[in-house]
């Protein structure tokens, strides 16, 4: 791993979709994603997004089977 890729932070993200992503500190989030609340590095971050995503279907599709 660079050292700067150590040094990056990163802040995770979900879209209406309750997909997960992450995204740079700083940036302009893109339309249609909000921040959890969550941030630090990759590694960290990935993490995070491990143990809360855990059914990856879209949230329409959860909702069309009905769990």
């Amino acid at each position: 791993m660079s050292t700067e890729s150590a040094v990056r932070r990163y802040v995770v993200v979900r879209n209406d979709e309750e997909q997960y992503s992450i995204w740079p500190v700083g940036r302009a989030l893109p339309p249609g994603w909000h921040d959890q609340g969550f941030s630090g590095p990759k590694d960290e971050c990935l993490g995070h997004i491990r143990r809360v995503w855990t059914d990856l279907r879209p949230r329409t599709l959860r909702e069309l089977a009905g769990s």
